[in-house]
């Protein structure tokens, strides 16, 4: 079985209309019917990891967003399915973010290390 790495690295995008981020989604369906999935988390998407975020309260004009997303918990839940999941550690510093704030479980890599994560991977999927 071919494996797939899903590069994430433009956070946020589509949050506001179904609740979680698409990718993440697709990503935990894949590993459910049997597949070969790992993520990497980077730019931007890094904050995804970040524990105890709260979307509720958030509205556009009159429009009240109802269902808040839960992205930690969905980055959680993928690694609890057996996912592995990496974040770029220099993207988390260029953030102020530290290793202590994100899930247990993430695995932290250098970008120096990326392009050997790409390689031990059969198809690269970049989001």
């Amino acid at each position: 079985m071919a494996s797939i790495l899903s590069v994430v690295e433009r956070a946020y995008h589509g949050t506001i209309e179904e609740q979680d981020d698409t990718i993440l989604w697709l990503s935990h369906m894949i590993k459910n019917a049997g597949g070969d999935i790992s993520l990497l988390l980077r730019g931007n998407a890094v904050n995804y990891a970040v524990l105890g975020q709260d979307a509720t309260g958030l509205s556009f004009g009159d429009v009240k967003l109802e269902v808040a997303p839960t992205l930690d918990k969905d980055v959680e839940n993928l690694i609890s399915a057996g996912v592995t999941t990496y974040v770029v550690q220099e993207d988390l510093e260029e953030r102020g973010i530290k290793h202590e704030e994100v899930a247990k479980g993430i695995s932290m890599i250098g970008r120096a290390q990326v392009a050997d994560l790409f390689d031990s991977h059969d198809s690269i999927w970049h989001w």
